[in-house]
C-alpha cells in the first residue's frame, strides 16, 4: 500500500480551483432559470389550466423520473439529430439546459406544496379587497410560500452544484473534468479525485452555512 502523494495533491488544488467559476456559473445559471420555470409550473399546477395541466404533469413526471445523465445526453447528443438548429450547441449550454429542466421539475413540486400550504384565509382576504388572481399570487401568496420553500430550494442548488460534475461527460472541462484529465496524465487517480471531492465538500459546507443563516433570518422575519 503506497502513501498519498501530498505534494501532488497540493499542486493540484490551484488547478482545480481555476475551474470553480465555471462550475458555479453553470449551477447559478441553472438555478435562476430552474427557479423561474419551477415557479411558473407550480402556479399552473395550482391553477390547473385545462389541457396545459396535462402537459405540465407529464413534464414533471418525465424529468423527475429519468436520470440527469440521460437527460444531458438527450440534449447534447440526441436533440441535434432531430433539430438540426441545435447542432451548434456546446457542452456548457447543454449542461445548463439539462440542469434547468431537471431541477425545475423538483422545484415546481416544492413551490406548489408551499403555495398550497398558505392559509386559506390569506386567499379569501385578498379576494375580499378585489385583487385579481395575478395580484393575489404575486403580492400575497408567493412571498409567504417563498419563506417555506427557500430552505428546500437551497438544497436543490447544492444538488445542482454537485450535478455539474456530470458536465465533463459532454466534454466540458469543469472541476471534475479537470481532475479526470490530471489523473489521466499522472495515474494518481485517488489523489486527484480526493482533491476534487474535498473542494466540492468545502463549497457545499459554505452553502449549508448560508442556508442555516437564511432559515434563521426568514423565521425571525415571520415571527415579527
Amino acid at each position: 500500500m503506497r502513501a498519498l502523494d501530498l505534494d501532488y495533491m497540493l499542486g493540484l488544488v490551484p488547478v482545480i480551483l481555476g475551474y470553480v467559476p465555471l462550475t458555479l456559473f453553470m449551477a447559478g445559471a441553472g438555478m435562476v432559470l430552474a427557479l423561474i420555470l419551477g415557479a411558473l409550473l407550480a402556479v399552473e399546477r395550482v391553477a390547473k389550466v385545462p389541457v396545459l395541466d396535462w402537459f405540465v404533469v407529464l413534464f414533471i413526471s418525465f424529468f423527475r423520473g429519468t436520470p440527469l445523465l440521460v437527460q444531458l445526453f438527450l440534449f447534447y447528443f440526441g436533440l441535434p439529430q432531430i433539430l438540426p438548429a441545435l447542432t451548434q450547441i456546446d457542452g456548457v449550454t447543454a449542461a445548463i439546459m439539462g440542469l434547468t429542466l431537471h431541477f425545475s421539475a423538483y422545484m415546481a413540486e416544492s413551490i406548489r406544496a408551499a403555495i398550497v400550504g398558505v392559509d386559506r384565509s390569506q386567499w379569501e382576504a385578498a379576494q375580499s379587497i378585489g385583487m385579481t388572481q395575478g395580484q393575489m399570487m404575486w403580492r400575497i401568496i408567493l412571498p409567504q410560500a417563498a419563506r417555506v420553500a427557500a430552505p428546500t430550494l437551497v438544497n436543490y442548488f447544492i444538488d445542482m452544484i454537485k450535478g455539474t460534475s456530470l458536465a465533463f461527460t459532454l466534454g466540458v472541462t469543469e472541476m471534475m473534468g479537470a481532475a479526470q484529465k490530471e489523473a489521466a496524465g499522472s495515474f494518481l487517480y485517488f489523489e486527484a479525485f480526493l482533491v476534487v471531492a474535498i473542494i466540492y465538500w468545502v463549497i457545499v459546507e459554505v452553502l449549508s452555512q448560508g442556508q442555516k443563516r437564511l432559515e434563521t433570518y426568514l423565521n425571525k422575519a415571520f415571527v415579527r
